[in-house]
């Protein structure tokens, strides 16, 4: 299981346990990634996400699922959300007309 974010794209960094006496042992940070599932309006469906509690607090912030993939370029996604993005213009293009 990847330890990465598929909203903000948050990853696992490392660096050092630091000691009284500075005495350096290396670390990793791991980030709060949790399976979970959003729902889009747009699909009326839910979308299996990785993300992380900082991502769910941006997809909140942002007003939801369709609101984030609409408001992000497609370039700043993962690859995973690239396609659900694509769907969700599709739908609200297909709406609209």
């Amino acid at each position: 299981m990847s330890r990465r974010c598929m909203i903000t794209g948050k990853g696992v960094m490392s660096g050092n346990n630091v000691s009284h006496a500075l005495n350096r042992t290396r670390r990793r940070f791991i980030p709060n990634v949790q399976d979970t599932s959003l729902f889009s309006e747009s699909l009326q469906k839910w979308v299996k996400v990785k993300a992380s509690a900082a991502g769910l607090r941006t997809v909140e912030h942002k007003g939801g699922l369709d609101k984030f993939l609409t408001s992000t370029a497609k370039t700043k996604l993962d690859p995973a959300l690239r396609a659900v993005k694509a769907q969700v213009e599709k739908a609200l293009a297909d709406k609209a007309a």
